[in-house]
């Protein structure tokens, strides 16, 4: 390369920054080129460019027909390492930080604002406490309370023999059983600790770029920041996804992993200090006054969580730079500390203390299920509180997204935490013979166990009325088929059958909103059914539906024995597939599909959750637009497919205002609208999308019918500029053989927009309405680019 650019000839240069979509892309086939050089980057996320085109910008003239392509490949942020594929165990936590970001939009309203973001984080911290205690009810009640008091159970299972009470060793004596035991959900603990520690120092990390002219305002009703102090002089309003410190939560997910990983450490404490005090009670003395003294200490820690998890949410409106190092570090430090003292405490010498029953995890249980359910009754009321000024009627669920969500992820962690205490008793009990004590999970988890077969037995009705008017509208679709390609003269029935059922399965993304809703009240229904049969039965190992009708208890152990199986079933699924994700390349990919859509949103709530690769990807694609416009003067048209699509606009939100004159957006397939403007209306609603249109010089969207994914973004022409969505593209391109065409052509659907003539129109047609090149600043190589990049970055 040649040591300096010279400035751009009549015209200048032009850049089309290609940014791929869900399930990855190489580098060679987004270029469709074999010799691709990295321009910039890592080898997690970079941007590459041909081997003939490393010297463009010296070269304009060359490229006078066509803009420069230039490739950004972030697949690796999301479906690079094998081990990404056992975050599908945190799946809960993620849907769970998934209902942060699906709030109605709502201006001036900060209160309620601040109140659903407090719902949600508590929901949030409810799940840690929820699998930290199905944790320690496998652990420390079913192994060694139960298990190593039976008899039958230690000689079935000779690794426990050391555990078992009539052996008479050392580790017999149950507290300090209990004392070893507890070292599982401390070491699972420990890891989520360490997992979201390690991200939050590759993702979080990542600095979006920096020097606004204008000092920056927003809504107050649309941030959680606890600096809303308006400031003085001149201001720009910005819209959510434009603010400096979206893309930077570095110190609340910092907040958040100490108070997450403190209560995950106190559930354990608690565990054994309920244990321990209830043994104690009878007999006062020292140890009974130690105990009461660390149950004390674990309220007062517990108080202290809540603080944490409620006092701070999100800070947006600047880059907030500081981590409170203190909190982070003595907050679990402190719980971990009181955990290791009741450990002590529980280990300590009991004459005649015997292990019989179960552990008291009934109404710690019951206790979550009603607080989980009473947060999203909450929240549903907070979430209509917020759209009903005015409600978009595209919006999914009317502005209940976020609550229906947030059931999901509780429903996901109860039939995990069910499902696996189930599976763990059934395992253990199944030497136990009929006379024998039976070992068995808290009554309540037998019963949500019981009702998995009952919800998929609910999902089937649905899913068959679906596929039902799938095939109608299959059928109704197949005269506008021939219609659009003029071939109602000479009709190819198979193949427009092909193409109309294929329009009818593109539109099932459409009728996503009603699954989620029936899913949502069929689980808070089972939920609270749950409950009310719990509180019917006794607390009888093994025989959790004594109490009921003997219909009823005949059904629900049927249902219980299937329910319990399944989620065994899954659990080996999850396994296997993360096994095979460390071999085969394509199961990675597969696998970061799924992440692809469920990460695309900062972790406001959940700190366990899988990272949010947009913090690193969106901050990439700022920084390339300005250094590029900066030291070149040309004109940059950012083109994104399907998620690619919604990373470009959130990262022209944040250019600045003089660099944003000189892009122009080009996506295609894409979910702007169609996913996230309904399910995340307050960030891509209809006000947000036609704000970003008004502040670009222009914007261009293309889809297909036959798109599952992409449609339409419904921004109207206004103000003089034209609308965002073009003519909907034929898919196929042809209907039959023709002369430009021999060969039949297939139903591309999502992918290979490119391949269509209209593509290549629509981006010329953007570059000629972007302005002119202006002189650059100074003069520098692509390396030279690509340096500056990475250090600044």
């Amino acid at each position: 390369m040649s040591p300096a650019t010279p400035a751009p000839q009549s015209g200048g240069a032009a850049l089309e920054l290609l940014v791929h979509g869900v399930g990855g892309a190489t580098p060679e086939s987004m270029l469709d080129d074999p010799r691709t050089v990295r321009v910039t980057g890592d080898r997690t996320a970079a941007m590459y460019r041909r081997g003939e085109d490393l010297d463009a910008e010296e070269h304009p003239e060359r490229y006078a027909a066509r803009p420069v392509p230039e490739a950004y490949c972030w697949s690796n942020l999301t479906s690079g390492d094998g081990a990404r594929a056992l975050w599908l165990l945190l799946l809960p936590f993620m849907v769970a930080n998934l209902a942060h970001w699906m709030r109605p939009p709502a201006q001036g309203r900060p209160g309620l604002v601040r109140l659903y973001g407090v719902l949600v984080r508590l929901v949030a911290l409810t799940l840690t406490v929820l699998l930290t205690a199905a944790a320690c009810e496998v652990a420390l009640d079913l192994t060694a309370w139960q298990c190593a008091a039976t008899t039958a159970c230690t000689d079935a299972y000779s690794w426990l023999g050391f555990l078992s009470a009539d052996r008479g060793g050392w580790w017999s004596v149950p507290g300090r059983r209990l004392a070893l035991a507890a070292l599982v959900p401390t070491a699972l603990v420990g890891l989520l600790w360490y997992l979201s520690n390690r991200t939050w120092s590759a993702y979080e990390a990542q600095r979006p770029p920096t020097g606004y002219d204008a000092p920056v305002v927003e809504p107050q009703a649309d941030t959680e920041a606890a600096d809303a102090a308006e400031p003085a002089g001149p201001v720009e309003l910005r819209p959510a996804l434009g603010r400096p410190g979206f893309w930077y939560g570095r110190r609340l997910v910092a907040r958040l992993r100490a108070a997450h990983t403190a209560a995950g450490f106190l559930t354990v404490a608690a565990a054994l200090v309920t244990a321990t005090t209830r043994h104690d009670a009878g007999a006062p003395g020292l140890l009974t006054v130690l105990g009461w003294a660390l149950r004390a200490a674990v309220a007062v820690l517990a108080v202290v969580v809540l603080w944490v998890v409620c006092r701070r949410g999100r800070s947006e409106r600047r880059l907030d730079l500081r981590v409170e190092r203190a909190l982070v570090s003595w907050l679990p430090a402190a719980s971990l500390a009181v955990l290791a003292l009741t450990a002590v405490h529980a280990g300590w010498s009991r004459p005649g203390w015997t292990s019989s029953g179960t552990l008291p995890g009934d109404a710690v249980f019951g206790a979550l299920t009603l607080v989980q359910g009473g947060l999203v009754v909450g929240l549903g009321v907070v979430a209509l509180l917020l759209q009903r000024p005015r409600r978009d009627p595209r919006t999914a669920l009317r502005g209940l997204g976020g609550p229906a969500v947030a059931m999901l992820a509780c429903a996901l962690g109860g039939v995990m935490s069910g499902g696996v205490a189930q599976r763990v008793a059934d395992w253990l009990d199944g030497s136990a013979g009929r006379d024998a004590v039976r070992i068995g999970p808290p009554v309540l988890l037998s019963w949500q166990a019981s009702v998995i077969p009952v919800l998929l037995l609910l999902l089937l009705v649905p899913a068959a009325l679906l596929a039902a008017r799938t095939v109608l509208d299959a059928r109704r679709l197949r005269a506008a088929v021939e219609a659009d390609y003029d071939a109602a003269d000479e009709p190819d029935p198979v193949r427009t059958g092909q193409i109309a059922a294929g329009r009818a399965r593109a539109s099932l993304t459409d009728s996503a909103p009603v699954l989620v809703g029936v899913v949502s009240g069929a689980t808070l229904l089972l939920g609270a059914a749950s409950v009310a049969g719990a509180w019917a039965s006794g607390n009888v190992p093994g025989r959790a539906f004594d109490g009921a009708h003997p219909a009823i208890a005949s059904l629900a152990s049927v249902t219980q024995a299937l329910g319990s199986w399944m989620i065994g079933f899954g659990f080996l699924l999850f396994v296997t597939w993360g096994r095979r994700a460390y071999r085969d390349a394509s199961a990675r990919r597969t696998i970061g599909i799924l992440w692809d859509v469920g990460t695309f949103w900062p972790r406001a709530a959940h700190p366990f959750a899988p990272p949010c690769y947009a913090e690193r990807a969106v901050p990439d694609l700022t920084w390339r637009m300005s250094s590029w416009t900066r030291s070149t003067g040309g004109r940059l048209v950012i083109s994104g497919h399907s998620q690619g699509s919604v990373l470009a606009a959130a990262a022209v939100w944040q250019l600045q205002p003089a660099t944003r004159s000189r892009v122009a957006l080009l996506t295609y397939g894409s979910p702007l609208e169609r996913l996230y403007g309904r399910w995340f209306p307050a960030y891509f609603g209809p006000e947000a999308l036609r704000g970003l249109n008004r502040t670009m010089h222009c914007w261009s969207n293309l889809y297909r019918s036959t798109d599952p994914i992409g449609g339409p973004v419904r921004v109207p022409a206004e103000d003089g500029r034209p609308a965002v969505d073009a003519a909907v593209l034929l898919d196929p391109v042809a209907y039959g053989r023709t002369r430009e065409h021999p060969l039949p052509e297939p139903i591309l659907a999502h992918s290979d927009y490119q391949a269509d003539p209209a593509f290549a129109r629509c981006r010329s047609a953007l570059l000629d309405r972007l302005p002119p090149a202006l002189p650059h600043q100074r003069t520098e190589t692509v390396a030279d680019q690509g340096r500056s990049g990475r250090s600044s970055g």
